[in-house]
């Protein structure tokens, strides 16, 4: 079965076009759609339902689409390691990561990385920490740049391995203006009668939060999530509620409340399967950034 019928399909499949996905593959509409037209006539059924503009996956195609990615994955790692054995540091670097990780600790990183291996080819994608986790367990990426939840990680040694990279403290905060500001200490009870504004209740650091309030037996009112930080730093530095940051965000409109007696702080770091031989890139990733935490040192 031909490689790049299979690339098409998924392609489309992924993206829900046609024209997009011949975008994607720099390829016309029409070679796409040939491509799709001779992959239906190897398989002998229609793999997508045209309905008006929109295209959907039939049955075969929903059951060749995992074949299909596996396929093309083993192509992909075959080739990978042809070239690992010549001891080349070139190819592909899957990479997931974190918004807040992403924005504010890898852009040197990166652009060192890239410096001194120009041949690599990073694909980064951004999702939420705990996605990351799902996504190397099932092996979509080879690293993954992550907030690390210690009891989460413990249940998975067997699987994940994790490189702690970088100590994260956070401060309660909220706009200059905010009602609690005047106070000289405050407590989580103070805290409770004002809204707050967390990342969702899924993620380790709002269960690091509920499990504070929780334990005082206080209510924490959650007016408003997002999993991105920038956005909830927006949102307090107009005055919107209350919620707790990493230190490295802090700026001119928004303070940091003395809440009372509590010190908070998340391991930032990367992790990787296990079982997964990684590259010489994805190696040599790891060498880099384990230089990177020696010089700050």
């Amino acid at each position: 079965m031909d490689t790049q019928l299979l690339t098409a399909f998924t392609t489309v499949a992924e993206l829900s076009s046609f024209s997009e996905a011949a975008s994607r593959l720099h390829l016309t509409q029409s070679a796409i759609s040939k491509r799709i037209a001779l992959l239906e006539s190897q398989i002998g059924q229609p793999l997508f339902d045209r309905i008006g503009r929109s295209i959907h996956l039939t049955e075969a195609g929903a059951a060749l689409i995992p074949r299909a990615k596996r396929i093309l994955q083993e192509i992909n790692d075959t080739q990978q390691f042809m070239a690992d054995l010549q001891g080349e540091i070139s190819g592909s670097l899957r990479i997931v990561t974190s918004h807040h990780i992403g924005l504010h600790r890898l852009p040197s990183i990166l652009k060192s990385y890239t410096q001194a291996y120009p041949n690599v080819h990073l694909q980064l994608t951004f999702i939420d920490s705990e996605q990351a986790i799902d996504s190397i367990l099932h092996g979509e990426f080879e690293l993954a740049f992550i907030t690390l939840p210690q009891s989460i990680l413990d249940d998975m040694i067997e699987e994940i391995q994790h490189h702690p990279l970088w100590e994260d403290p956070m401060g309660f905060v909220a706009n200059n203006d905010h009602p609690l500001n005047h106070k000289t200490t405050i407590t989580l009870s103070d805290l409770s009668g004002y809204p707050a504004i967390l990342p969702d209740t899924n993620t380790y650091t709002t269960q690091l939060i509920q499990q504070l309030f929780t334990d005082k037996k206080q209510v924490l009112d959650i007016s408003m999530t997002t999993n991105h930080l920038d956005a909830i730093k927006m949102m307090i530095s107009v005055g919107l509620g209350w919620s707790v940051l990493p230190k490295t965000l802090m700026s001119k409109n928004i303070c940091q409340l003395p809440v009372n007696n509590i010190h908070l702080t998340r391991q930032l770091g990367c992790i990787h399967h296990r079982e997964r031989t990684l590259t010489n890139a994805a190696r040599a990733m790891l060498k880099h950034l384990r230089e990177n935490n020696d010089q700050r040192n």
